[in-house]
C-alpha cells in the first residue's frame, strides 16, 4: 500500500481515525439490512401473516434541538419498508426506551405491541436498525421484557432481528462505507 505526502514519510507512526458520516439511507445500508431482516424471517419458517415492527428511541426534547433522529429514523423506516415491499401496517415506526421525566415519541413500541397483540397479531418481529449492534436496549428491553409481554398477552411467535452487529452483509457496509471515506488518502 503507497500512501501519499506525509503518511508516506510517517507510515508508521500515522493514525488515522474515522467518523462515519451518517448513513441511515446509504444503499449499503438499507442493503444490509434488508439481506439480515430477509434470512432471519426465512430461518423463522413462520409461513404467512407476520408483522414487522421498526423500533428506536427518542425524547420529544430532542426535536427540539434540532437533531435529525426523527428525520432519520422515519427515512430509514420507509427505506426498509420500501426495499423489503412491505406496507405501513406491516412495519411500523414506533419508540421505545422511555426513560427519565421526559415526554417521549409516540407511539410508544410497548403499546403498540400490546395493541397489535389484543388486535389478534400472532407472529412478530422486531427490528432496530437505530443501533449498530445489539446492546441492553435492544436484548432485554426488546428480546426479553416486550417478548415476554406479547406472548402473554395471546402472541404465538415473537422475534427480535439482530442488529448488523458483525453480520456479513454488516461488515459489507462498514466496508462500503469506509473505502468511500478512505478515498483521496490512501493510492
Amino acid at each position: 500500500m503507497k500512501y501519499s505526502g506525509c503518511l508516506m514519510k510517517n507510515a508508521l507512526a500515522a493514525s488515522i481515525r474515522i467518523i462515519l458520516p451518517p448513513h441511515h439511507d446509504h444503499p449499503a445500508y438499507i442493503d444490509a439490512s434488508n439481506i439480515l431482516v430477509d434470512s432471519h424471517l426465512k430461518a423463522q419458517d413462520w409461513g404467512t401473516g407476520s408483522h414487522s415492527g421498526f423500533s428506536t428511541d427518542c425524547p420529544v426534547v430532542f426535536l427540539t434541538k434540532a437533531t435529525p433522529i426523527i428525520v432519520t429514523a422515519i427515512k430509514t423506516a420507509r427505506l426498509l419498508r420500501e426495499s423489503l415491499k412491505l406496507s405501513k401496517e406491516q412495519l411500523q415506526l414506533t419508540f421505545q426506551s422511555r426513560f427519565g421525566p421526559k415526554e417521549w415519541l409516540q407511539p410508544y413500541t410497548q403499546q403498540t405491541v400490546h395493541d397489535l397483540a389484543k388486535g389478534g397479531t400472532k407472529k412478530l418481529a422486531i427490528i432496530m436498525p437505530g443501533f449498530a449492534a445489539d446492546c441492553l436496549e435492544t436484548l432485554e428491553e426488546i428480546a426479553i421484557g416486550i417478548r415476554e409481554e406479547f406472548l402473554q398477552l395471546g402472541g404465538t411467535h415473537f422475534t427480535v432481528i439482530p442488529c448488523l452487529n458483525d453480520s456479513p452483509s454488516g461488515i459489507a457496509m462498514l466496508h462500503t462505507l469506509l473505502d468511500n471515506e478512505l478515498k483521496g488518502w490512501v493510492s
